[in-house]
């Protein structure tokens, strides 16, 4: 069992020394090693936003290498191609742009020569002490502390095993936890607070793996199971301030065995400090989605 910070560790990978740049494209490459922790999972496999945070460790480490002074991902987008195993795994990196004020770079996740992921980064540095221009998107509202439930390592509902959980605190509004006594509530809709069970602070890499922590919404909806992302954005917007992040998850729409996600990110001073989008394969029941039939009854009086 690792930490965040332990779990996302990468080493050069022997024998594939980072490369110079290339004087008239700009451009090094280097491999990095990764050893995926097997509690870094959901249902056996390594989260998404976990391989994330790893591939753009990697990626701050080979813009580092070349001289770049970036030290945080502004953004990233990646697509999942097929999902690794725990274990060895190696971040093929490329920047592709250095320059003055954001590295550009792209990283391949690889494991037993199969490609796994496809990644682009953007790299900046971020202050820590700026407040925003313009903006209307306030926290999620929350029930009081005490009246959120914490997710388990071991969901009682599917049964999936989620040791994840042991490392990360979530806790989740009970309004959307309906599944979990067979009644869901049909709203589309997951919001919460996290943080890291080891108290390691939430810092502008960990918050790629924050944005894809919480459960699917389609739980919410009365499908259970496995909704496979196929491709994540993330924009990380501010260093966060010190102290649990309320996360707003929800779906805009679901459709042709298609879902789409969107994820907040606050800290505790109430900044909005990431957002991002993914599209994941939804795998759905025959029947319609919870809370439908009462909203068509509605419709017709």
């Amino acid at each position: 069992m690792a930490g965040f910070a332990t779990a996302t560790a990468v080493a050069p990978a022997a024998g594939t020394a980072t490369t110079e740049a290339d004087d008239s494209l700009g451009t090094a490459g280097g491999a990095y090693t990764v050893d995926l922790d097997p509690v870094w999972t959901i249902g056996g496999k390594p989260n998404g936003g976990y391989l994330l945070a790893a591939m753009g460790r990697a990626a701050l480490a080979e813009a580092a290498a070349s001289g770049a002074g970036h030290v945080h991902p502004l953004t990233a987008s990646a697509s999942y191609v097929g999902a690794p195993e725990p274990g060895k795994a190696e971040v093929h990196v490329e920047l592709l742009r250095v320059g003055r004020t954001v590295t550009q770079a792209h990283a391949r996740l690889v494991q037993n020569g199969r490609i796994c992921i496809e990644a682009a980064f953007t790299l900046g540095t971020l202050a820590e002490d700026t407040e925003p221009w313009w903006g209307v998107n306030p926290p999620a509202p929350l029930p009081a502390r005490e009246h959120l439930m914490r997710i388990p390592a071991h969901e009682p509902t599917s049964g999936m095993s989620l040791p994840i959980m042991d490392e990360v605190v979530l806790e989740l509004d009970p309004a959307g936890l309906g599944f979990a006594v067979g009644a869901p509530g049909g709203t589309g809709e997951f919001s919460g607070l996290v943080h890291f069970a080891d108290g390691h602070p939430a810092d502008p890499l960990s918050l790629l793996f924050i944005a894809d922590v919480l459960p699917p919404v389609t739980m919410d909806l009365g499908a259970m199971g496995w909704m496979p992302t196929l491709q994540l954005t993330v924009y990380v917007r501010a260093v966060p301030a010190a102290g649990p992040l309320t996360v707003r998850h929800h779906a805009r729409l679901i459709e042709a065995g298609l879902m789409d996600e969107v994820c907040e990110i606050w800290d505790a001073r109430g900044r909005l400090v990431a957002q991002s989008t993914q599209l994941a394969a939804a795998r759905l029941p025959d029947s319609g989605p919870a809370g439908r039939a009462v909203q068509e009854a509605a419709a017709d009086r």
